[in-house]
């Protein structure tokens, strides 16, 4: 009689928790159906894409920041702007008829030549006024993307230009060999392998390499010009891969104001005539 008293007293236990475990569920499925659907209707998020930024901004904020690449890399690190991101959030901001002006902020110290000239180009074919705002660095490639932008604001202590190539890098020959590691060169071209890490780079191929060094250096120095509006002569004689601070690039014709974010704010409140509001 003990046994099957303890038993209808576990069956109701167990029906209890069985209860109260169905009120959380449908507690819970409620919370995310008012969640979804009463605050942020799925249909409205739809909507959303059609139009990227809100109805209460007036100004697209774009951010590019860390290593500046074409596309993500999902197994890197490193911070990493991709330029197609960029060019689609700046379409975005073109079709989008409350956005009167684009905010770029850039917080970079460079990264690949083609990922900066996509971006770069992409503000240039941008109806709308384009601001840019550096600030702790904009080099190398995010100075390109800079100097792109209609006006350029950076901070007295900002980090800027660094106009130059580099493809340096570590090569393990010596390491393997002590280690007892031969490379063995098994390609179609004697410059096929130019540059692996795991061989000594040869005269013909540091040559070659130099080579589009050199090429990439002029096509950016002559990008600098043509953007900045600077004689080309001027350009590179500040194209040697040095960085300046804020008031040395003002100086040289790099960027146009020091200032931060405020300064940019009242920038652009009278070149649209309203208050700006900034979505990012």
């Amino acid at each position: 009689m003990e046994i099957k008293e303890k038993i209808k007293l576990a069956i109701k236990g167990l029906a209890i928790i069985l209860i109260v475990l169905a009120a959380v569920i449908t507690v819970k499925d409620e919370v995310y159906y008012q969640f979804f659907y009463d605050n942020d209707s799925y249909e409205d998020n739809i909507e959303s894409d059609e139009q990227y930024y809100g109805d209460s901004c007036n100004v697209a904020g774009i951010a590019i920041r860390g290593d500046i690449v074409t596309y993500l890399e999902d197994d890197s690190e490193y911070m990493q702007t991709a330029s197609e991101d960029v060019e689609y959030y700046i379409d975005e901001a073109e079709n989008d008829g409350n956005i009167k002006a684009i905010l770029v902020e850039i917080d970079s110290y460079g990264g690949y030549p083609v990922a900066g000239e996509e971006i770069a180009n992409a503000i240039k074919h941008s109806k709308k006024p384009v601001i840019a705002l550096i600030r702790g660095g904009g080099l190398s490639a995010a100075y390109w993307i800079a100097s792109a932008t209609d006006r350029i604001f950076a901070s007295a202590n900002s980090d800027v230009g660094s106009i130059g190539v580099t493809m340096s890098y570590v090569d393990y020959a010596k390491q393997n060999q002590i280690e007892g590691i031969n490379y063995n060169q098994l390609s179609s071209g004697k410059f096929k392998d130019a540059g692996d890490y795991d061989k000594v780079l040869t005269y013909e191929e540091r040559q070659l390499l130099m080579r589009d060094v050199n090429i990439l250096h002029e096509n950016f120095v002559r990008a600098i010009a043509e953007n900045r509006n600077l004689e080309i002569e001027a350009v590179r004689k500040l194209a040697d891969g040095s960085s300046m601070l804020g008031k040395m690039a003002l100086e040289n014709g790099l960027i146009d104001q020091i200032g931060g974010i405020y300064d940019v704010s009242f920038y652009i409140e009278n070149l649209i005539n309203e208050k700006a509001e900034i979505c990012w």
